[in-house]
């Protein structure tokens, strides 16, 4: 469509709209509504564009669409669903845009700010506040400084707000409030029908009469008795849609950007004489936030908030949609919310620390409730989603608990039943994270007497993902949780030499090697490459220490 120059009409077409939504030359307001609905439709086309096509954000960027955006924007107090059309567009054409927000001026901000100021409790309404908040953290970096910290404090009061509400609890109260409604409706117009067909029952009697109206109303046809609009379920997704984007903002107000190529490149280091670094475990290090965002996100209490999104949707809201088809798509949007979540506690676990977090006691607490979420069924969930976002939840919670030599609370088995569900899983970084919670708990069970017999298990599970797994990352990572289980200590040694890891490493080395030449220069990125790179010079180094301890 774009190639096709679909943004010319567009453009047009939403210029001549906003154009009329003031004028006087239009003054029927039927016809004012008609421009609003085809100014809904195009704000819709011009924001699914710009979320597709690279070009179309260009043009976007050069064509005046922004002012016309806001313009959509600030009719939210009339029109609150194309001002949430023109807050989902610009939510997205703001996100890394820096073309764009040079161009930002003060009206763009004062919409923004009037629609965050707006206090209608409705979820509509929250959806919208939600995504202006969004997009004014999208700008943050390219407002006065005087500004940034009054931007950041708005931003997060309003997430706050939004994660408060229970949808577990709003979801059936809606479906019955709906319900209630249907009922009245039809209620009505049986009335109506009943009086207009009085005369027909005097002549027939009273009881034909009220036959006669059953049949009207009876077959597969309840089209007259549904709403046009569905208030009530409209409200809900609303709902679902504002905290899952809530929790999207909070993942990338705690991440920061991915190294450019450039960074990885000098990181690796294809020299084997010269130090290679802590490998994979180096990326997955603690972010810095500043500390402006770190006390934001503590005085609005949002770890907590975070967490308790976490938990599975409530079973009734969940029963409730899926006794009502057109209610049903909500069961997958409340499931993407729990995801949304877990990514978000992996994102301020990596990104704050333990004492902020509530110290060793919430931590431990923290631990036992994503076990739980994990291990409370007879198996592990198998929705791909869930568990990309939990099992990284979970690295992250251990990689803080054992560097503070916190106690682990997952057991051997429950980490053996994670790895096996992992290597059934396509998602690449699902298995990457299960063999890493591996070698973080080995790593932290090397340090205690009697551990041997648990090292070898965990030894040999690590060993055969490094071995089969068709993902050289994957590979990579399970040889990296190895240096780490097997570095340093008696247990180490004695697990080392019973599972005989000398002769098997000495075995994978080359195959690790030619995979690398083979594969890697066609399938994998820079980073990825640097990654696996430095997990072969320290796979050779690691040879040598265990061929020194070999001959103690």
């Amino acid at each position: 469509m774009v190639k096709r120059d679909v943004m010319t009409p567009l453009t047009a077409l939403l210029r001549e709209c906003c154009l009329g939504f003031n004028s006087a030359a239009v003054p029927n307001k039927e016809l004012k509504n008609h421009m609003e609905d085809v100014a809904n439709e195009a704000v819709n086309l011009l924001w699914n564009l710009c979320e597709s096509s690279n070009q179309a954000l260009s043009l976007f960027n050069k064509s005046g669409l922004l002012d016309m955006v806001v313009q959509c924007l600030e009719r939210h107090p009339h029109n609150v669903e194309l001002a949430t059309s023109a807050a989902h567009c610009l939510h997205t054409v703001s996100e890394d845009n820096n073309e764009l927000l040079c161009n930002i001026n003060g009206d763009m901000y004062g919409a923004l700010e009037a629609v965050l100021l707006s206090n209608q409790p409705d979820m509509v309404h929250t959806l919208l506040r939600t995504l202006a908040a969004g997009t004014l953290w999208n700008m943050n970096g390219s407002l006065p400084a005087a500004r940034q910290a009054q931007t950041l404090t708005a931003v997060l009061a309003t997430l706050s707000q939004c994660l408060d509400v229970d949808a577990g609890e709003l979801i059936p109260q809606l479906r019955r409030a709906e319900e209630t409604r249907l009922h009245d409706a039809s209620s009505v117009s049986v009335m109506d029908v009943h009086a207009s067909t009085k005369p027909a029952a005097e002549e027939m009697g009273e009881e034909g009469a009220v036959q006669h109206v059953k049949n009207g109303y009876s077959g597969d046809d309840f089209s007259d008795l549904l709403p046009r609009e569905m208030e009530e379920l409209r409200e809900a997704a609303a709902l679902l849609m504002a905290q899952q984007t809530s929790l999207e903002i909070l993942v990338n107000m705690c991440c920061s950007d991915d190294p450019s190529d450039d960074e990885w490149e000098e990181s690796s280091s294809s020299d084997e004489s010269e130090p290679a670094g802590d490998s994979l475990s180096s990326l997955m290090s603690p972010l810095c936030l500043s500390a402006e965002v770190h006390a934001a996100l503590i005085n609005h209490k949002i770890p907590e908030k975070v967490l308790k999104k976490t938990q599975f949707p409530r079973q009734e809201a969940m029963d409730v949609c899926c006794q009502t088809p057109y209610w049903r798509s909500l069961v997958k949007k409340m499931q993407r919310v729990q995801s949304r979540a877990l990514t978000c506690l992996h994102s301020i676990l990596s990104g704050m620390d333990a004492e902020s977090l509530g110290g060793a006691a919430a931590l431990q607490q923290a631990a036992q409730h994503l076990s739980a979420l994990v291990f409370s069924g007879p198996e592990i969930p198998k929705d791909e989603e869930f568990l990309e976002a939990v099992i990284s939840a979970m690295r992250s919670l251990l990689q803080m608990t054992a560097s503070k030599n916190i106690p682990q609370s997952i057991t051997l088995e429950q980490l053996m039943s994670i790895c096996e569900a992992a290597a059934h899983c396509d998602v690449i970084s699902v298995r990457v994270n299960a063999v890493a919670i591996l070698g973080i708990a080995g790593s932290n069970l090397a340090k205690e007497k009697g551990s041997a017999q648990t090292l070898q298990v965990i030894g040999n599970g690590l060993l055969q993902v490094a071995n089969n797994d068709s993902n050289l990352v994957v590979n990579a990572e399970a040889l990296d949780a190895l240096f780490d289980v097997f570095a340093d200590g008696e247990e180490a040694e004695t697990a080392a030499k019973c599972i005989h890891l000398l002769a098997a490493l000495k075995t994978l080395q080359p195959v690790f090697k030619a995979k690398i030449r083979k594969l890697g220069r066609d399938k994998y990125s820079s980073h990825q490459l640097c990654v696996i790179d430095n997990v072969r010079v320290n796979l050779r180094r690691f040879i040598s220490y265990l061929e020194t301890v070999a001959k103690k």
